[in-house]
């Protein structure tokens, strides 16, 4: 590994790693954009799900209490996401580098967009079993595909009447279990060789320091507060990585 790769690999790690700690998903949306800069997709997306799925267990505990609360609103989500799984991870096989990152910054700066226009948009507080599991399949599926399996369950969550911890509630378990189930697929795959477990020991290493970080700023913000937080992060890193896809 040359001093590039180096330090595309830890910028990534420490970005992806907060940002779980902070939001309880979003490492791939932060860490793909440095590391698809310097890996193939392949050893790319492998680390980047066993990055998340282990950095996301120490942010379990902070809302154990409300995953106990509501178990079935969880598997409204997940149960589905492992039907999409498989689907994402053979087309993994076909996807160039620059539609991975023009993917990953098109969710990056679609979920900034989405937070900012969401006080004009409804809040659904009646059940809705059918969109849940649908988007459970879709974000299974791009968790397998590009470790992004919280985008779009986030942006949906977002329209519920849900606190921060609520919210976490369903997303940190549900890009735990999918993005653990896609490093496993991966495994059996092979992805996984000496060089990449290489790179992934120095990449878990930093990914789970910054995500203490996160998780002590977590627990000082307010919802109006870990809201915002999202939107600038996320909006701001999409268009820098959209505008290296397009420029480079």
């Amino acid at each position: 590994m040359d001093s590039a790769q180096l330090l595309y690999l830890i910028a990534g790690a420490a970005f992806g790693g907060f940002i779980n700690g902070l939001a309880g998903f979003g490492t791939a949306l932060f860490a793909l954009g440095f590391w698809l800069q310097v890996f193939p997709p392949l050893q790319a997306v492998a680390m980047t799900v066993a990055v998340s799925a282990l950095t996301g267990l120490q942010g379990l505990w902070e809302v154990r209490r409300e995953i106990g609360a509501r178990p079935r609103r969880l598997a409204r989500y997940l149960v589905p996401a492992v039907f999409g799984i498989p689907l994402g991870i053979y087309a993994l096989a076909f996807v160039r580098a620059e539609a991975l990152q023009f993917l990953i910054a098109g969710f990056m700066m679609l979920y900034g967009l989405f937070f900012l226009l969401r006080r004009r948009l409804p809040v659904f507080d009646r059940p809705t079993p059918v969109i849940d599991s649908g988007i459970g399949f879709a974000g299974g599926v791009l968790g397998g595909l590009a470790g992004v399996s919280g985008a779009l369950p986030a942006m949906w969550c977002g329209l519920r009447p849900w606190s921060r911890q609520e919210t976490r509630a369903v997303l940190q378990p549900f890009n735990v279990a999918v993005l653990g189930l896609s490093a496993v697929i991966l495994a059996v795959r092979g992805a996984y060789t000496w060089a990449t477990l290489q790179t992934l020991a120095v990449a878990l290493i930093v990914a789970l320091l910054t995500a203490q970080l996160g998780i002590v700023i977590f627990r000082r913000m307010s919802n109006d507060a870990f809201r915002w937080t999202l939107i600038v992060l996320m909006f701001l890193s999409g268009v820098g990585l959209m505008a290296r896809v397009i420029l480079l």
